[in-house]
């Protein structure tokens, strides 16, 4: 049974249809990646998995149970934490209280220290910047910021918005080799990513959007190789 199981899923802001019955899935262990052009719907996928967007329709399946109707903070609880596009961090708080909110709905006070710990390990700059105020980091550390909070809520699924966004090459790579360590402790990842290269690079499968519809799917081996993803994606002819 896969971890998160997306089926035929439509969503609509108004009159108009941004998610045209597209269904995904994502097995405990991976790290899938979606990618596609603005416009897309890769942020509307990421959003209705979140909570954020109802479905028009379809079902939406996490750990075995239905979490189609259920409230974004309770999908939290359950285990699905997102990293938002734009990275949405708390610019006045410190960075260990933005951390802290990351871990809110937790009571397991020892299990919020050793993923702090984790959090740091992961990410030593944050670890030396944990009394300043996040709106003060560069941008990568901001983004840094973002993974680390969205790790506070120990997450079964780790949603990721275009963590490369707006980032320096050197710092890209440092992002995407950190989402590698984090699925080889054991987290499962799904990132929506417009870097195609990095992405496809590491992820066990893709799904490709277009205007709201899989045009595409294969393991990222697969898809790196695509004439068609080459072509359109990667800058390759």
């Amino acid at each position: 049974m896969p971890l998160l199981e997306l089926e035929n899923a439509s969503v609509e802001y108004g009159r108009i249809r941004a998610l045209h019955g597209i269904s995904i899935h994502v097995e405990e262990g991976e790290v899938v990646a979606l990618i596609g052009a603005n416009g897309a719907g890769k942020t509307t996928t990421m959003r209705a998995l979140s909570g954020l967007r109802p479905l028009a329709t379809g079902r939406l399946r996490f750990a075995g149970e239905d979490i189609t109707r259920l409230r974004a903070d309770l999908r939290v609880v359950r285990g699905l934490s997102q990293a938002p596009e734009g990275r949405g961090i708390f610019p006045g708080m410190t960075v260990l209280e933005n951390l802290d909110m990351g871990a809110y709905t937790r009571r397991d006070r020892a299990g919020v220290a050793q993923d702090l710990d984790r959090v740091y390990g992961l990410f030593p700059r944050l670890s030396e910047r944990r009394k300043q105020a996040g709106g003060t980091l560069s941008g990568g550390e901001q983004q840094m910021l973002a993974i680390g909070r969205a790790l506070m809520a120990r997450p079964k699924l780790l949603l990721l918005d275009e963590p490369s966004m707006g980032l320096a090459p050197m710092l890209i790579r440092q992002i995407f080799t950190i989402i590698e360590e984090i699925n080889k402790q054991g987290t499962t990842v799904l990132v929506v990513e417009q870097n195609a290269q990095q992405a496809l690079t590491r992820a066990d499968r893709a799904y490709v959007l277009e205007t709201g519809r899989v045009v595409k799917t294969g393991t990222g081996e697969e898809l790196l190789h695509d004439p068609a993803v080459k072509e359109a994606y990667l800058g390759v002819a």
